[in-house]
């Protein structure tokens, strides 16, 4: 039986973009971004701990493989494919990815449809940088940016950039600075995330809440998932979608 039996599948069509999506659970909203990959079975059980923690998770299916395992060889595929598909920018410094106005409007429907003071988003790995492009949309309230891995961290100014526009950035920097945090979390010594956080510490400061777990891992919420940066994830989604006071 697939893995996504009890979600409700469904497609979202927005910006001149439409993928399908899986939904699931009750409760504030929270946008699930996958990494490669694919829509693997440990980013699936992701999602299932968030809806077992109360809220309706929301899953869009962007590239690769969804509700099995992949393929040996899939991995080695997909990283290639994402360097020419037109919404993702694997490579290009200062650049908001195209993908990330699609993702805003994915957010808008599900709060529209949910309610509360906002929603979450979880990006992981290739789309970690795309939390951050969508709370540029008031709407998106608890970004977590779990180990970004764009642009591919080839030489100093790629493993340091987040994957924003300079107009962007300034958006985030005004909405952390009005009280809306950003949660991070990656291994110390993945290098995959180069110095992005550095960056936002820059950037943010106080405002990013920053989660760095021992060891030489990468996906900290699902293939290497690390029981403190889930916990850290889940609370900070209780705190923003739950508690008093949102920014």
């Amino acid at each position: 039986m697939s893995l996504l039996a009890q979600w409700e599948a469904g497609r979202h069509a927005a910006e001149g973009n439409d993928y399908p999506t899986y939904r699931r659970g009750e409760g504030p909203g929270v946008v699930v971004m996958h990494e490669s990959p694919g829509l693997t079975p440990e980013v699936i059980a992701f999602g299932d701990e968030l809806v077992g923690h109360g809220f309706t998770v929301v899953m869009p299916h962007l590239f690769g493989s969804s509700h099995s395992r992949p393929r040996r060889h899939e991995g080695a595929l997909v990283i290639p494919r994402l360097c020419v598909t037109r919404e993702f920018t694997m490579f290009a410094t200062g650049v908001t990815a195209p993908l990330a106005s699609w993702l805003r409007s994915l957010a808008r429907a599900l709060h529209d449809d949910v309610g509360g003071p906002g929603v979450g988003a979880v990006g992981m790995c290739v789309t970690g940088g795309f939390a951050l492009a969508m709370m540029v949309d008031p709407v998106v309230v608890a970004p977590v940016v779990a180990q970004p891995a764009t642009p591919l961290p080839l030489g100093r100014r790629r493993a340091g950039d987040v994957n924003l526009s300079d107009a962007d950035l300034e958006a985030v920097a005004r909405r952390a600075a009005d009280g809306c945090p950003v949660l991070g979390v990656r291994y110390e010594h993945d290098w995959v995330t180069g110095t992005r956080f550095d960056t936002l510490t820059e950037l943010l400061g106080d405002a990013f809440i920053r989660v760095e777990l021992a060891g030489h891992g990468h996906a900290t919420l699902t293939d290497h998932r690390h029981p403190d940066a889930v916990e850290r994830v889940v609370g900070f989604l209780e705190e923003r979608l739950r508690g008093p006071g949102i920014a």
